[in-house]
């Protein structure tokens, strides 16, 4: 059997909004003789945004007090002392500070519905952003081979067969390495425009296919034959709402980010209740070599629409909250000292951001050292002091209910860290 992953690269088939409008007629007629699934049963949904780039954790959650962090960072560094002349960081226990574009995070966390892990990471020292996102998403750090992503197998541990084809969404232009596997996900970048393209020689007759089976039959591709018809049933479904004119609860106004823009899709379909269990987002722009800045610049606007996008999703979904707990995750750290031109290089570990109501918030969980050089990992990086298989796998297993490590990620053995309640 072909593995989607094989099929993405195969290219027999690409879910992507093209702004033609809607959904073609001949595609319309297609699915029209699918069995429409019917109510589903509410279940629990992981929305896990990926912050691709490496977002540094020091700068988003700085342990303030830290006199080493002061000299390494002369130019970057920040303070919590209402006294400063600069806009300070926003004190959360007299030791970690949060960066004060992040002031919209402040009253979930003092609400204890967010905790914040430090010092997570990869076991694998990488600093290849390519080797550490797939090594982070696949959740096997030391296997490069490793056909399907974590969240692809977390989708087949929900203990339940799937009649939506919506059961895992990644809203991205392309299925991200998290979602590659056997399971049921789909792409999709616009909920407005979702559309199918077919590549390569397809027969003209399909134009006039009148039903789901018809287009397979003409259809040259095995690939599409094997794994089309979820995303054709996918297709229907949207079809059913109206997507364009969807009004965010309470007003809510999302950023006009592309963060922003997809949080407020995964809102659309939890609201629309089409058995979504998993969803991801990206967020890019966290590669910060040059320039990063502290109070203003593209460190402090990135954290600012991450923090917003956030929450403005938060407070969309209402009284949806206790079904949806969102996990942050970025593939690693920047080095301790800010290098010559005002940034941070490539590093080790990071942090993370879980919003949830059966999070165990208010805290900033993990071990981070004092950032002496004897502390540092290769005596240049905060170090890696939890293993990110031990958050992932503790939010999966406590808010999906999945129990199964070994499946989930296979070559990890170790505690989990008590950030769930």
């Amino acid at each position: 059997m072909t593995s989607r992953r094989g099929f993405l690269k195969a290219g027999g088939l690409a879910l992507f909004g093209i702004g033609m409008g809607g959904v073609p007629g001949f595609l319309a007629d297609a699915v029209a003789g699918i069995k429409q699934p019917g109510l589903f049963e509410r279940r629990k949904i992981l929305v896990c945004i990926f912050q691709r780039g490496a977002m540094d954790g020091l700068m988003a959650v700085t342990p303030f007090t830290d006199e080493y962090l002061r000299t390494a960072r002369p130019s970057l560094f920040m303070s919590a002392a209402k006294t400063s002349a600069n806009k300070p960081l926003i004190d959360l226990d007299g030791r970690f500070g949060l960066h004060p574009s992040m002031g919209s995070f402040e009253q979930v966390f003092r609400e204890k519905r967010m905790g914040i892990v430090h010092g997570i990471g990869s076991p694998n020292n990488t600093r290849s952003h390519f080797d550490a996102q797939d090594y982070m998403e696949s959740g096997t750090p030391f296997k490069k081979g490793t056909e399907s992503g974590w969240l692809n197998r977390a989708v087949g541990l929900l203990g339940h067969d799937g009649v939506t084809p919506l059961r895992g969404v990644s809203l991205t232009s392309s299925l991200p390495r998290s979602f590659y596997g056997d399971n049921p996900a789909v792409a999709i970048s616009n909920l407005q425009d979702f559309n199918i393209q077919m590549r390569g020689n397809v027969n003209g007759a399909n134009m006039a296919a009148k039903s789901f089976e018809d287009l397979y039959d003409q259809t040259s591709s095995g690939l599409l034959k094997e794994t089309g018809k979820e995303s054709f049933e996918a297709i229907k479904m949207l079809q059913k709402t109206d997507v364009k004119n969807y009004k965010p609860t309470n007003g809510v106004i999302y950023p006009n980010s592309a963060l922003g823009n997809s949080l407020k899709q995964i809102a659309q379909l939890i609201k629309m209740n089409v058995g979504m269990e998993v969803a991801f987002a990206e967020s890019g722009g966290w590669d910060t070599h040059f320039n990063q800045g502290r109070e203003t610049g593209i460190f402090a606007r990135n954290v600012n629409d991450l923090s917003e996008s956030i929450m403005a999703f938060w407070t969309d979904i209402d009284t949806l909250q206790d079904d949806v707990t969102v996990m942050t995750m970025t593939e690693f750290g920047r080095t301790v000292k800010q290098n010559g031109t005002g940034g941070t290089d490539h590093g080790r570990a990071s942090c993370n951001f879980i919003l949830g109501n059966g999070v165990k918030g208010g805290l900033v969980h993990g071990i981070v050292n004092p950032l002496a050089i004897e502390n540092l990992e290769d005596g240049r990086d905060l170090a890696v002091t939890t293993d990110f298989r031990a958050v992932f796998s503790e939010v999966a297993d406590k808010h999906l209910r999945i129990n199964n490590d070994k499946v989930l990620f296979p070559d990890w053995s170790g505690s989990k860290i008590g950030v769930m309640s």
